[in-house]
């Protein structure tokens, strides 16, 4: 009678490559490198971070989901690539069949923001004038269809404002033209140069798109408190693999990731750009994605959302 053979453990790359999808020496390449610091540690393996922007994160995504699924490469974004993007016509892969959720790691939230060209102080008084003097109140965002544009959309729906919006290509400028008091708000990711600018109350907080209030912002409410849970977005951040990446594989990331985000040294450096951490399972950040997807389809088809 023959023995039955067991099958070989799937081994650990000694190498990995992780993709980050953004540009060098931000807050979302930051948290990728100090991760990949705490896995190299925690596998026993090389971890080379390669970054590879553009596009709103679909060009990194687009050589994760072309990889080989072998372990060797995985993916740090945020989510959009697979759950926005593809519903503007921008994205050379598809974002469920090649694309492996590994691992949720934080979220960064979206911030409203009053600049010095208005003295609104909070949410309501500026709604208030925005329908006082339709078209007048001039909403600035990181881009077309990015995520604040979302949020824009879906407040001015659910609020029946007449909002102008002022789409950016990018940050910088924006964070510039708002100090200089170019328009009266701003929708922004968390980060430490707009902290800062919170701090000596050149920009002011209206309201928060996240979970919960921040803990460097406690007495900001959320959209959700303030009665427009729609526009209540953030931007949620994780790892990904090649579709095919071994099952095996996928779960041993999962719970190293897990244990990576415990630790109290990269949870506070998370903390401290009031990005905060998620984890989990890797079957429900799947779910959550594909949730996702089938909403911003939704929000993309009802108001009218085109790509640059």
């Amino acid at each position: 009678m023959l023995a039955s053979v067991a099958a070989p453990a799937q081994v650990v790359p000694k190498t990995i490559r992780l993709v980050v999808a953004y540009p060098s020496g931000g807050v979302s390449d930051v948290v990728a490198r100090a991760l990949a610091d705490k896995l190299a540690a925690q596998l026993g393996s090389t971890l080379v971070v390669e970054n590879k922007a553009g596009a709103s994160g679909t060009i990194g995504m687009d050589a994760v989901a072309k990889a080989a699924p072998d372990g060797a490469t995985l993916g740090f974004s945020a989510i959009s690539p697979l759950v926005l993007n593809p519903h503007l016509g921008r994205s050379p892969f598809d974002p469920i069949k090649d694309i492996a959720p590994v691992a949720s790691v934080m979220y960064s939230p979206v911030l409203l923001l009053a600049t010095p060209a208005t003295g609104m102080r909070d949410l309501r008084s500026l709604l208030d004038d925005a329908r006082a003097r339709p078209g007048a109140v001039r909403w600035a965002t990181s881009g077309q269809a990015s995520l604040g544009h979302i949020v824009l959309e879906q407040l001015r729906a659910a609020a029946q404002v007449d909002i102008t919006h002022i789409p950016y290509k990018g940050g910088g400028q924006q964070l510039n033209d708002a100090l200089g008091g170019q328009f009266e708000v701003l929708s922004t990711n968390a980060g430490p140069t707009v902290s800062a600018q919170i701090q000596t109350g050149r920009l002011r907080p209206l309201a928060v798109g996240a979970p919960a209030r921040l803990e460097t912002l406690p007495k900001v409410a959320t959209l959700a408190e303030l009665g427009y849970p729609a526009a209540n977005l953030s931007s949620q951040f994780g790892v990904f693999a090649p579709a095919g990446t071994p099952a095996i594989l996928i779960e041993k990331y999962n719970v190293e990731i897990n244990k990576a985000l415990a630790s109290p040294d990269l949870r506070a450096k998370l903390l401290a750009t009031d990005n905060v951490p998620t984890g989990g399972r890797a079957d429900t950040f799947a779910d959550e994605i594909a949730s996702e997807y089938a909403n911003n389809g939704k929000i993309v088809k009802a108001a009218g959302i085109r790509s640059d």
